[in-house]
Parts: C-alpha cells; sequence; structure tokens
C-alpha cells in the first residue's frame, strides 16, 4: 500500500475531547468563579468602564431618534393642551364679559327705574309704569310702542315722560298696548316755558330734533336755555324738562329767528317710561253757557225799548 493513501487522522476515541457535562461544569465553575472574584475584588470593573466609554456614543446616537420621538410626542401633547386652556380662557373671559355687560345694563336699568319712582312723588297726576316694546314701523315717524293700553287704563293724549324729561304723548290706545308720539316727530307740538325767563312759546317737531317757531328775531332767548312744560295746554303737568336751545339765527332779512332745540328726554335708550293721566281729567268741568230761555227776555226787553 502506498504511504500516501494511509490514513493519519486519529482514531475516534482520541477526538472526543472533553464531555458536554464536563465542558458545562468547566464553564459553569469559571463563571461562579468570575461573579465571585468580581464583587470580591472587583477585577472586571475596568474593562466594564472601558466597554461602556466605547459604546456610549453608539448608545448615545441609538437614543437620539428614541428622543425626538418622545420630545415630539411631548411637544404636541402640549401645544394641545395649551391651545385647549387658551380657548377655555377665552370662553371664561367672553362669560365674564357678558355678565360684567349684563351688570351694567341692569344696573343702569335699576338706577333709571329708581328715579322714576323717585319722580311718583313730586307728579301731581296719577302716574302708571310702562315698558317701551319696540319702535312703530312707520319710516317717516317718531313714534314707540309700549305695554300698556285700554285694559290697564292708560287715556288718550296721556303724557309720556322718564326720568330725564318728556317724551312724548300717547296718540293711540289699544287694548293691551299704547302709540307714543315722541316729541321729534313731524306733527309733535308741545307749549313751553322758558325757566329763565318765564317765556311762554310753542315746540314743534322737527327733522332733527325740535324748534321754535314764530319767535321774533328779538326774543330773549339763548343758547343753553332749559324748556320746560306750562302746563297751559290741559295736558301736560307743568315743570316738567323738555328741551334745550342748541342754535339761536338771527336773521337780519326776515322778522323771526330760527331756534333749534334737542330733546332732553332721549327715546334711543329708554326702556322704562311713566304715563301720566292728563292734567284736564282732574281739572274743574268749564261753566256751561247760560240757556237759550234766560236769554229770551233780554231780548224781549231790547224790542220794547225801540
Amino acid at each position: 500500500m502506498p504511504l500516501g493513501t494511509l490514513d493519519r487522522t486519529p482514531p475516534p476515541f482520541f477526538r472526543q475531547g472533553p464531555s458536554a457535562l464536563t465542558r458545562l461544569t468547566i464553564f459553569s465553575a469559571l463563571a461562579l468563579f468570575l461573579m465571585v472574584a468580581d464583587t470580591r475584588f472587583e477585577i472586571t470593573r475596568p474593562l466594564r468602564a472601558a466597554i461602556a466609554t466605547v459604546l456610549h456614543p453608539i448608545e448615545r446616537m441609538l437614543l437620539v431618534p428614541v428622543a425626538a420621538w418622545e420630545g415630539g410626542s411631548d411637544y404636541l401633547m402640549g401645544l394641545q393642551h395649551a391651545l385647549a386652556k387658551e380657548e377655555e380662557a377665552h370662553r371664561r373671559l367672553a362669560r365674564q364679559a357678558e355678565r360684567a355687560a349684563r351688570v351694567e345694563q341692569l344696573q343702569a336699568e335699576n338706577d333709571r327705574l329708581r328715579a322714576l319712582i323717585g319722580l311718583r312723588p313730586a307728579l301731581t297726576v296719577r302716574s302708571m309704569a310702562a315698558e317701551v316694546l319696540y319702535d312703530a314701523p312707520d319710516p317717516y315717524s317718531r313714534k314707540i310702542v309700549i305695554d300698556r293700553g285700554a285694559t290697564q287704563g292708560v287715556a288718550l293724549a296721556s303724557p309720556v315722560i322718564n326720568d330725564a324729561g318728556v317724551l312724548g304723548q300717547v296718540t293711540r290706545v289699544y287694548p293691551l298696548s299704547s302709540e307714543v308720539t315722541l316729541l321729534a316727530d313731524k306733527d309733535a307740538a308741545i307749549p313751553v316755558l322758558n325757566a329763565r325767563n318765564q317765556l311762554r312759546s310753542a315746540a314743534f317737531g322737527a327733522r332733527n330734533g325740535m324748534e321754535l317757531r314764530f319767535m321774533a328775531g328779538n326774543a330773549d332767548v339763548q343758547v343753553g336755555d332749559l324748556l320746560t312744560t306750562s302746563g297751559v295746554d290741559g295736558i301736560y303737568p307743568p315743570g316738567l324738562p323738555v328741551a334745550k336751545v342748541t342754535v339761536v339765527d338771527r336773521k337780519i332779512d326776515t322778522s323771526f329767528a330760527r331756534i333749534l332745540l334737542q330733546p332732553v328726554a332721549s327715546p334711543d335708550a329708554v326702556r322704562h317710561v311713566l304715563v301720566l293721566e292728563p292734567v284736564g281729567v282732574q281739572m274743574p268741568a268749564k261753566p256751561e253757557a247760560a240757556p237759550a230761555a234766560a236769554s229770551a227776555p233780554a231780548a224781549s226787553k231790547k224790542g220794547g225799548r225801540r
């Protein structure tokens, strides 16, 4: 047999080495020894430190996406929370502003009602509180509708006032409501008295307020004069504020002065009013004319003398 064909590998008996159980026992004992030695003498501490130092940049690099994701999530959640808080704050602020406006409105209304109640003792006629419902639908007139009518005892031509002064008078009465013609209406007229010099005149409604018509150019009327009701018409009680003089235009080419007035009671902001009983209701009845029979003897006497 040639030497090259000889099998030079060792027989299987010499190639087996330690068995699996032996290797397990050896490695377990080695691991236990290393753990005890590391716990007691810390022999692997420098090795762990070196490995941690080498792996730290890699760990930080791997944690960057995680940190970015967590940061982005926290930012979005915080942004949503902040937006929700801001929206809730806006809602609360709006509610508080609404409450404040309502309180101011109620306070102003309460003050006006107190002022109206304070007027009653100074009035010599019966009065009735009423609330303004709406403006009359006629665009060419200045009228309002109140919530008191014939059922509540409102009479035609009843004066209507508020805490500032005269607003107008009732010109139409319905069962449950009444129509009030304001002083600024083109068909309105009211006798007035100048509180400064007791000069009587008549004020009429105009486009932008009121005016005094047919006043002599030398009449003693000045800007700022307060005009009140004179009480001679049998409707308005005397002394109620009506208007103030705003313009006095005395022209040479005419004998009358152009005098414009501003009503002291603004109908645009009024809600509660007092309806007064016309003064003429409380006045004594006019004396009746002498009967025709009484005048007959006088006529016969005159005829006899002839």
